[in-house]
């Protein structure tokens, strides 16, 4: 597990506490579930810059290349499309969605660790 990992990890649990307890509440979805949300693609965006300055400097993938960056294009979209979909339903439920991104981000890490080692 790497540094990259932990980061998603703490981040992504964070996230998923605080778009949960504030369904779990019946609270629309604001500013707290939504920046929490952008944290975790903040997250995801340094972890994508991390690993494309490990590649040039010559680290390998272990596993196949092509599953790694399609696992980390495919997270980097889930929260903008968690928080679109809170803006345009403004109800309890949207903090769910929104709560179900930090927990994917969070196995797809876990994977994305898998075939980078």
């Amino acid at each position: 597990m790497d540094g990259y990992f932990y980061a998603v990890l703490a981040v992504g649990v964070l996230s998923t506490v605080l778009c949960v307890g504030a369904g779990i509440l019946k609270k629309s979805p604001n500013d707290v579930t939504i920046f929490s949300v952008a944290l975790v693609e903040l997250v995801l965006l340094v972890y994508l810059v991390g690993s494309i300055v490990r590649v040039i400097i010559g680290e390998k993938i272990a596993g196949e290349a092509w599953e790694f960056w399609g696992y980390l294009a495919t997270a980097l979209l889930l929260p903008p499309a968690a928080v679109y979909w809170s803006v345009l339903e403004r109800t309890r439920w949207s903090n769910f969605v929104l709560g179900a991104v930090g927990v994917t981000a969070l196995v797809m890490a876990a994977r994305m660790n898998q075939i980078w080692y």
